[in-house]
C-alpha cells in the first residue's frame, strides 16, 4: 500500500480558494458580516458620517509648505522661480479650502460632546471614509472629544490610506466600492456632505438617489456643507428647469454654512425619539 494522502484543506481554511474568481461571493459575504459583528461587539448603533475630499488640507500644513515654497522662489533661478511661483498659487487655493478641514473637525468635536452625554444605547458615533483630509478633520474631532470613531477605508492605488484618529478596534478596509457603502450609510442618521470631488458627488448622488427612490426607509438627514459650494458644483434650478428633477427634491436635503448652523440642525434631528435605535 502506499502513503497516506494528505488531508484535503477545508475550504473556508484554503486561501487560494477565498481569493479566487470562484470566491468573490464569499469574500462579499465577509465585507457584510464582518463589519456588522465587530460594530455589534462594540455596541455602536447609530453613526453620522462624514464625506468630503481627501486633498483638503489643515491650515497649519498648507502654511508651512507655502513658507517652505516662499524661500525657494527667494532662492530660485529666473526659470525655477516661474515654476514654483505657479505651485504658490495652489497653494493659496488650497488655503481657502483649509477652513473646509477646520469647520469638520468643529463639528464632528461638537456632536462627539453631546453624543457623550447621551446614554450609551444612543450616542451617536463619528464616522467616516477613513482618510485624509475632511475624513481624517471629522476622526480627529470626535477623537479630541474622548468618543471612539470609526473608519471604513478602502484599498486604493492613491489618497487612502487609514488617518490616525480612527480608534484602532473600528479600523476597517474594504475591497468592494460597494460594501463600503452600505456600512458608510446604513447605521447613519445623519449624513454630511462637505467638498469634494468625484468620490464625494458619487457618494451624494447615490445617497440622494436612494431617498429619491425612497429606498431608504429610515428618516437620514442629508446636509450638505457649504451652500455656496454645492451650488456652483450641482445646479439644482437647471435639473428642475429641465425637468430632470421635481421641485421637491430640495426636501430631500439642508444646507449649513458654520458648525453652528450644522450642529444646531443635526442635534434638533437626531433628538427625536424615533430617530433612535
Amino acid at each position: 500500500m502506499g502513503e497516506k494522502s494528505e488531508k484535503a484543506r477545508k475550504a473556508y481554511d484554503n486561501r487560494d480558494f477565498l481569493h479566487s474568481k470562484d470566491g468573490r461571493l464569499i469574500r462579499i459575504i465577509s465585507e457584510y458580516s464582518y463589519p456588522e459583528s465587530h460594530l455589534n461587539k462594540h455596541n455602536i448603533k447609530n453613526t453620522i458620517i462624514f464625506f468630503g475630499s481627501a486633498r483638503i488640507k489643515p491650515k497649519e500644513v498648507v502654511t508651512n509648505e507655502m513658507n517652505e515654497l516662499k524661500a525657494a522662489i527667494y532662492s530660485s533661478d529666473k526659470e525655477n522661480k516661474a515654476e514654483k511661483e505657479l505651485q504658490l498659487e495652489k497653494l493659496y487655493l488650497q488655503l481657502s479650502m483649509s477652513e473646509y478641514y477646520e469647520d469638520a473637525y468643529e463639528l464632528a468635536k461638537m456632536i462627539a460632546l453631546w453624543s457623550n452625554t447621551l446614554p450609551k444605547p444612543k450616542q451617536f458615533y463619528i464616522s467616516t471614509g477613513g482618510g485624509g483630509g475632511i475624513m481624517e478633520a471629522a476622526n480627529r474631532g470626535a477623537f479630541d472629544a474622548g468618543s471612539s470613531t470609526i473608519g471604513f477605508n478602502i484599498s486604493l492605488p492613491y489618497e487612502q490610506e487609514p488617518n490616525k484618529y480612527i480608534t484602532p478596534d473600528l479600523n476597517f478596509e474594504f475591497h468592494y466600492f460597494f460594501m463600503r457603502k452600505f456600512w458608510l450609510v446604513y447605521p447613519a442618521h445623519a449624513l454630511i456632505v462637505f467638498p469634494g470631488g468625484f468620490g464625494t458627488l458619487d457618494e451624494l448622488t447615490e445617497i440622494l438617489t436612494l431617498r429619491q427612490t425612497r429606498k431608504m426607509h429610515r428618516p437620514r438627514l442629508i446636509l450638505l456643507y457649504s451652500r455656496e459650494y454645492w451650488e456652483k458644483i450641482v445646479n439644482f434650478d437647471y435639473l428642475i428647469e429641465f425637468g430632470m428633477i421635481d421641485k421637491d427634491s430640495y426636501d430631500l436635503f439642508e444646507y449649513a454654512n458654520t458648525p453652528e448652523e450644522a450642529f444646531g440642525i443635526i442635534k434638533k434631528e437626531l433628538s427625536k425619539s424615533d430617530n433612535i435605535k
